[in-house]
Order: C-alpha cells, then sequence, then structure tokens
C-alpha cells in the first residue's frame, strides 16, 4: 500500500507532521543535515568521492578479471587515505552514523508507546 493513498485522521496527520519536525531538530538528524550540506557544497570532497567510487568500480571490473595490479591497489589505497583524512568527509561520515544510531531509539519509543514493535510494521511489506 503507497503512503499517498493514505488518509490519516486530522489527529494522527497532525501528530505525524509534528513527530516529522521534531526529528528534524533533533541533534543527531541536524548535525546530518549540517554535515550532509557541507558536503553538497565542498566540490573537492564531493570530486574526492567520486574518484574513489569509480576505481572501485575499476576495481571490481579488473578483480572480475583477474587484471589487477599493485599500482593500481596503492592508487586506490591512496584515495581511501585522502578521502579519509579529508575532514568535510568524515564529519559527514560520522554525522551519519549517529543519525542511523539515533533512528533505531526513536523506532522504540513508538514502540513502547504502542505497545508493538514500530520498525517491524512500518518496514517493507513482502509478499
Amino acid at each position: 500500500m503507497k503512503a499517498s493513498s493514505v488518509t490519516l485522521p486530522p489527529g494522527l496527520q497532525a501528530a505525524t507532521e509534528t513527530l516529522a519536525q521534531q526529528l528534524l531538530q533533533a541533534e543527531p538528524i541536524a548535525r546530518y543535515h549540517r554535515a550532509k550540506d557541507a558536503l553538497e557544497k565542498d566540490a573537492q570532497a564531493r570530486s574526492l568521492l567520486e574518484r574513489l567510487s569509480a576505481a572501485q568500480a575499476n576495481l571490481r571490473v579488473r578483480q572480475a578479471r583477474g587484471s589487477i595490479t599493485q599500482d593500481e591497489i596503492r592508487s586506490l589505497r591512496g584515495l581511501q587515505d585522502q578521502v579519509q583524512s579529508n575532514p568535510v568527509i568524515m564529519d559527514y561520515a560520522l554525522a551519519q552514523q549517529e543519525a542511523l544510531a539515533y533512528l533505531p531509539q526513536v523506532n522504540q519509543t513508538i514502540s513502547e508507546l504502542l505497545g508493538v514493535d514500530f520498525a517491524a510494521l512500518a518496514g517493507p511489506a513482502s509478499c
């Protein structure tokens, strides 16, 4: 069932909107959005991530063919080192981890209030 086809009672809709606004203001989520914005504005960091992604993809293809050279491995490791020493990228990665760690706590609180495992009910449907 698509969320867009569900009509929530007005009180539940208001509570849902309030929850969404409160989540956006919660420090782990707000920090994630700030870090994401900083990453999106940093052309050098984005370029570095794109280069790393392309190098990883290329290496996977070459590995499948059995034709990886030590220079390619060193080059990839060099890119990985550059990514790990980039403060904007690392701040984004840490903020993302903190936000991901925070959301299960929210799910747990909702589950306790509902008396059911909210996260399991909210997960993707399977047929």
